[in-house]
Order: C-alpha cells, then sequence, then structure tokens
C-alpha cells in the first residue's frame, strides 16, 4: 500500500456536493482505503478569472493501485461528474490531481509526479497543509514551508468535509 495525495475542485454546479461525491467514489476505489480528508475550502479561481469561485479539498489515500492505474480511475470519477475539457484552467463540474505518491516519482507525458505546479497554488497548498504539513515533495520542499509564498487572500475555510453520519 502507498499513500497518495489526491487535490479535489469543482465549480460549477453543486461544487461543494460534487467534491463530496468525489471523496466517496475515491473511498471507493478496489484496494484503496480514504484515510483523511482536508477541510473544505472556497478559493478564487486560477489562470482564467471569468468564472466562479471553487470548492478545493485534498485527501489522502492507501492504495494498492498503480500510479498511471490510479490516474486512469481519477480521470473515470472526473467523467462520472460530467466533466467536459474544453479550456485550460476554465470552469468544470470536478477536477481530479493526482499530487504525490510516497516513493514514486514520475515525468512522462501522462503523468509527472510530484504535481509539478503545486508550489504555485494556494488552492493546493492549503488543503493539503491539512493532511500533510511535514510531507516533503521532492524538488518542491515541505508542504508547510511552501505555504506562506503563495497568496492566500480570499481563500476562505468552508469547515470539514465530513458527511452528515
Amino acid at each position: 500500500m502507498t499513500a497518495a495525495y489526491v487535490a479535489l475542485g469543482s465549480n460549477l454546479g453543486d461544487p461543494r456536493r460534487q467534491v463530496l461525491d468525489a471523496m466517496d467514489a475515491l473511498a471507493r476505489l478496489p484496494g484503496t482505503q480514504l484515510m483523511r480528508r482536508s477541510r473544505l475550502y472556497r478559493t478564487p479561481p486560477w489562470g482564467v478569472l471569468e468564472q466562479p469561485p471553487f470548492v478545493n479539498a485534498a485527501v489522502l489515500l492507501e492504495t494498492g493501485i498503480e500510479p498511471q492505474a490510479l490516474l486512469e480511475a481519477l480521470l473515470a470519477i472526473e467523467q462520472r461528474a460530467g466533466r467536459v475539457r474544453t479550456e485550460r484552467n476554465g470552469p468544470r463540474t470536478l477536477d481530479l490531481d493526482l499530487l504525490h505518491m510516497d516513493g514514486v516519482q514520475s515525468d512522462d507525458a501522462k503523468l509527472t509526479l510530484p504535481h509539478p505546479r503545486i508550489a504555485e497554488r494556494a488552492f493546493v497548498l492549503l488543503p493539503l497543509a491539512d493532511l500533510a504539513p511535514d510531507l516533503v515533495l521532492p524538488g518542491q520542499g515541505r508542504v508547510a514551508d511552501l505555504l506562506p509564498a503563495v497568496d492566500t487572500q480570499g481563500c476562505e475555510c468552508l469547515g470539514e468535509s465530513r458527511l452528515a453520519e
């Protein structure tokens, strides 16, 4: 089993529900256990600014799924949520990014691990810091040290990501 960190985001439809439903879908992946969920955050759009704010979160999974197969599973969950890839950094029903897998480094056409732009994005670092502030990302640094260097203006914690019991 390998620890894997996944970022979640949505700004179309019911973004909070999309993120929570995606967490449940991740927990149901074969050979995978959802270990922890971050808090939910409302964050301003990044890249294309003329779009609604996002709801973002992150999860820690323990998985026996290989990195490429995990990426394919994430893309399938996005597709089931209605994700259509039309505009880079544009609005989306659901975005799932494989951020890091312990002991795995990859730099190929389909998958780069750790994700190369973690250190630039408050919407990734805020929820990732909830899960693993001391996580060291090869080539980037420790999550808690990266967070002060990004602009968190406009980011708002929405609270726990737990569904009602």
